[in-house]
């Protein structure tokens, strides 16, 4: 194993959690704009439409998929700024 890919791999995880909490407050954020209101809906909702609540998984997955791109990709390009290698 690599050191490059030594050093990215607990930065990662750390990172990677960081990156769900701002993610989660980003999508909170923006639901509460979007939709006027303080809690998105999830699929046990029983008064919340379907239409709604695929509006509300499909906003926070991009989100998601947003945050954790940028996440990962920071962490690479910090690792080989560092250690001069691409992780793994």
């Amino acid at each position: 194993m690599s050191k490059a890919t030594m050093l990215y791999k607990p930065l990662g995880m750390a990172f990677g959690m960081l990156g769900g909490m701002v993610a989660s407050s980003l999508f909170n954020r923006t639901w509460k704009a979007v939709a006027g209101e303080d809690d998105a809906p999830d699929a046990h909702d029983e008064e919340r439409g379907l239409r709604e609540i695929l509006a509300a998984a499909a906003l926070q997955g991009a989100i998601f998929a947003v945050v954790r791109a940028a996440v990962e990709r920071g962490g690479a390009v910090g690792v080989r700024r560092v250690t001069g290698r691409w992780p793994d």
